[in-house]
């Protein structure tokens, strides 16, 4: 027998299924997460002066990070309550190995050290170095200040002569900057930084010259020019197993035609070589953008952004190209546009001058200058529908449509057995919902849905030759989906009949108090005129009002989005009012707040209290001004109190317990939710037609047309009738009880069938 296939998506671990791949822990690494990727808790007696001898103690460290020791500086000291040492955890093959710790002065600071690094002796430079790398070894807790000062010393370290035949020390410094790419993106936005990050970016520039190291989130390679070099190549492959850029996956390459092919190939920068004069080449490669802060581009995704530097001295080049192979995850976003930028200086902000873009299997860019390069990317939200639900809402709605319809009919037909406010105010209530259920069947399927259906490829697919005009400055990492009218009226038509449709309950639940608990009192003048101008009127005003206040041409999405309904109640994929900012929170400011969310919890609220004051007063209570040949029976109560939850739509505010930000729990209301609503048409059905003693009858007659064997089956039923008498202004409806009867219902059934 064969052992059995591992699914191609089984992750140990910890590790997360995403495109078909393993997404592991820090701690884990391989194709299925099944490779150790740190160094185990460990202890270490190390020198901290001639005199003192520390036993120092370290927690599992990530392999490629530094970890703390828990011994901490004396209280007394600069840096009191700092972790006195950090030590690495490095991967020799494929065992993760840690390096000896490095031991922190604890009466040394970040300003200090700054104010004595540019006097510093070349003994003394090595020390100040690995101080300042301690000093920023919890990113996380590293201010505004920190930053800047770190930043000063590392560029004051790199301009030094010769530094960079220095290795330990070129290597700590270039370890304290990736330390300060993984800092907080908000203690980058502040812009007494802006001159700091130039130095040091233009410094790495010069340093990349003479340097090859590589760390985390920074990677220097550079390599002499030789006579007969016409092109250089520069690519960097990422290493999926330690997520960062190793040595030994940069390569520079001399004469090759052009650029490469290969897929796994993230960035890849070529120069084409004219005037050489055996001068040297230079790349720095940043992990992310925190050292290039643009006022123009914002960025809200969490995605891996490079940005490639070339430089090259002792030659001019022609050109150069640029590709680039993002890696992000597209189940969540789809590419819907990149322009190629450089840095600017002399603007601190990105720039398309002297760019083109292209595209083919890769983002390519191709520039007429050497400089910081980068790709901004724009994508649009993809959007994950939950099937079961969705498959809930179509058979729910449909039934409900069904169920509607047929309502709709047997109250018209029927209406002389009935008062007209009662026959009025139910038909315009299921009404309201039928249009509703019919404009949500028809729109579900909008062509933003199809759009998200679509292949994540297709921006790659779409060949595009390097082109300069359509190279664009973007402003955002995302954009709106295509400009859908359709959509925009559907959510308008979903806005108005589902307002109409919570009006019509609070109507019902007004004339039910009105009926049941004034029973003897008359209805207010030109009632049904009354009723029907608040419960069509008022919505369309609401919706008037929403649309004035945020629709605007070409800006659509401030009145309507799919992603709300599909984050929250996940039964819902159509257009729908507009709830989120550009960062994917909920907004007040959006239409769904004020606009839908308070109203129909406002008419939610009314509809309880009414509710709760019948029950309590005339279902599960003797009324005096309704009286009954004998008491009900608790099945009957329960019956009839749930017809009430119905006609109002009580199970609404099940809604609310939605926006419960526990996920599990979350989806619990939200199956609840619809299975509820969905089918709200088919219980108002259930509840006040097929239940009704006229509707028994009329299937009754229709069954034995067939002439088929009847089947006595006794129904008994209680039925309250509507008098009406006629004062001078007003009409009265009241209650008056009616002889409890028994009927005999015969009803067809087929022989041998269950």
């Amino acid at each position: 027998t064969t052992e059995p296939m591992v699914p191609p998506c089984f992750c140990l671990n910890g590790g997360v299924c995403q495109d078909g791949v393993c997404v592991c822990p820090e701690e884990w690494v391989g194709s299925l997460c099944e490779i150790v990727n740190f160094c185990e808790a460990s202890t270490c007696t190390v020198n901290i002066s001639e005199s003192v001898i520390k036993n120092l103690t370290f927690e599992r460290i990530v392999v490629g990070k530094y970890g703390n020791s828990k011994e901490k500086c004396e209280p007394d000291t600069v840096n009191g309550n700092t972790s006195i040492a950090i030590r690495m955890c490095s991967r020799e093959v494929r065992t993760p190995t840690l390096k000896p710790p490095k031991i922190l002065n604890c009466n040394e600071n970040l300003d200090s050290l700054a104010s004595q690094v540019e006097t510093a002796e070349s003994r003394n430079v090595s020390a100040i170095a690995s101080n300042t790398q301690i000093l920023t070894s919890m990113p996380d807790q590293l201010t505004t200040q920190n930053i800047s000062a770190a930043a000063n010393i590392a560029v004051q370290i790199l301009k030094k002569p010769n530094i960079s035949e220095d290795s330990q020390t070129s290597v700590t410094v270039m370890a304290t900057v990736s330390q300060l790419l993984d800092a907080n993106e908000t203690e980058f936005n502040h812009s007494n930084l802006v001159n700091v990050t130039t130095s040091l970016t233009k410094t790495l520039e010069e340093f990349s010259l003479t340097g090859n190291i590589s760390q985390p989130n920074v990677a220097i390679q550079s390599a002499p020019l030789k006579l007969s070099s016409s092109t250089i190549l520069f690519s960097a492959q990422r290493d999926t197993a330690l997520e960062y850029y190793q040595s030994t996956k940069l390569e520079i390459q001399e004469n090759v035609p052009g650029l490469i092919g290969d897929l796994s190939t993230e960035v890849q920068i070529l120069f084409n070589i004219i005037n050489n004069h055996n001068g040297r080449v230079g790349f720095v490669l940043y992990q992310n953008d925190k050292l290039f802060q643009s006022r123009i581009y914002q960025s809200h995704g969490s995605f891996s952004k490079q940005i490639i530097s070339g430089n090259i001295d002792g030659g001019r080049t022609s050109g150069v190209e640029i590709a680039f192979s993002p890696k992000y995850n597209t189940s969540e976003r789809q590419l819907r546009d990149h322009a190629c930028v450089f840095w600017d200086y002399t603007v601190n902000d990105w720039s398309t001058a002297g760019c083109a873009k292209g595209r083919d299997q890769f983002l390519r860019c191709r520039c007429n200058h050497t400089t910081n390069f980068a790709v901004l990317m724009a994508f649009q939200i993809k959007y994950k529908y939950a099937k079961p639900l969705e498959y809930i809402s179509y058979i729910g709605v449909g039934l409900s449509i069904a169920g509607l319809v047929i309502t709709i009919l047997f109250q018209i037909f029927t209406r002389k057995t009935r008062k007209s406010s009662v026959t009025w105010m139910l038909v315009s209530l299921c009404f309201s919902m039928l249009i509703f259920n019919i404009i949500f069947i028809s729109g579900i399927e909008n062509q933003n849905a199809r759009n998200h259906s679509s292949n994540t490829t297709s921006y790659y697919q779409q060949y595009l030759p390097y082109d300069t005009d359509s190279n664009t400055l973007l402003t955002s990492d995302v954009v709106d989906p295509p400009a859908d009218s359709w959509c925009t009226v559907v959510a308008v038509l979903l806005h108005y009949f589902l307002l109409a449709t919570f009006m019509w309950t609070a109507l019902n639940s007004a004339q039910l108090y009105l009926l049941l608990l004034r029973a003897m009192k008359p209805l207010p003048g030109h009632f049904l005129i009354t009723m029907s101008v608040i419960g069509w009127g008022i919505p369309a005003v609401v919706v008037a009002i929403t649309l004035g206040a945020t629709y605007r041409e070409g800006k659509a999405l401030n009145y309507r989005q799919e992603e709300f309904l599909l984050k929250w109640s996940l039964c819902i994929k159509s257009c729908w009012l507009a709830a989120l900012d550009q960062n994917r929170n909920f907004s007040v400011q959006k239409p769904m707040l004020w606009s839908f969310l308070l109203p129909v919890a406002l008419i939610l609220l009314i509809n309880i209290i009414i509710f709760i004051k019948i029950t309590v007063s005339v279902i599960w209570k003797k009324n005096e001004n309704l009286t009954r040949n004998k008491k009900d029976s608790f099945m009957k109560k329960m019956i009839g109190t749930i017809s009430i939850v119905v006609v109002l739509g009580i199970t609404w505010t099940i809604g609310y317990l939605m926006l419960i930000s526990h996920e599990e729990t979350s989806l619990v209301f939200s199956y609840l939710f619809c299975i509820l609503n969905a089918t709200q048409g088919l219980q108002i059905c259930i509840l006040y037609t097929f239940r009704s003693p006229i509707f028994k009858k009329k299937v009754s007659e229709v069954f034995r047309v067939f002439w088929v064997p009847e089947v006595p089956l006794y129904l008994y039923s209680k039925t309250y009738y509507i008098s009406k008498s006629q004062p001078a202004k007003h009409s009265q409806e009241t209650f008056r009880s009616a002889q409890t009867s028994s009927e005999t219902i015969s009803l067809s059934t087929f022989p041998n069938c269950s």
